[in-house]
């Protein structure tokens, strides 16, 4: 967990989400690593309960990222979400011969942070290094050949 965010970051939390941890981070896990419009959409379909709750921390950050630090939504994608434990809510259950059972009710917190990928100057290195390799390729073609010509010669 990080505190600081550098500054093509935004977050959302959700506290107190009435679900085990272990039921949620499975959603947070399914979410991990994908550009928002698919995050979206995965959780709009999933079948899990969670993904609703999962998916409003989802829409909270989009829009704390689009009105406080005024990116856009196509350009973001989900880098973290990570789920942790929060209080228990203990209840008795009654048993036979006046025993009690215990039901133990868990909330979690969810924690969405969101990074902005604007298209850098990397896409334009493999255009050069391809170039390059067609030389090199070129430069190996042409020397076999004069090779055989040395053999020739002999």
């Amino acid at each position: 967990m990080t505190n600081k965010l550098k500054d093509n970051q935004v977050r959302a939390f959700n506290r107190l989400i009435r679900a085990s941890s272990q039921k949620l981070n499975l959603v947070a896990e399914s979410i991990r690593g994908l550009p928002v419009n698919k995050a979206v959409d995965a959780l709009t379909f999933s079948k899990k309960r969670s993904a609703n709750d999962a998916k409003k921390t989802l829409l909270s950050a989009i829009a704390n990222a689009e009105n406080n630090k005024g990116m856009k939504a196509d350009s973001l994608i989900v880098k973290e979400s990570f789920v942790g434990k929060s209080i228990t809510m203990k209840r008795m259950n009654p048993r036979s011969k006046g025993r009690a059972g215990p039901i133990l009710k868990p909330f979690s917190s969810l924690t969405i942070i969101l990074e902005s990928v604007v298209p850098t100057a990397k896409a334009e290195k493999p255009a050069k290094s391809a170039a390059k390799k067609e030389t090199v390729e070129k430069k190996a073609v042409a020397k076999p050949a004069a090779k055989k010509a040395n053999k020739g010669d002999k």
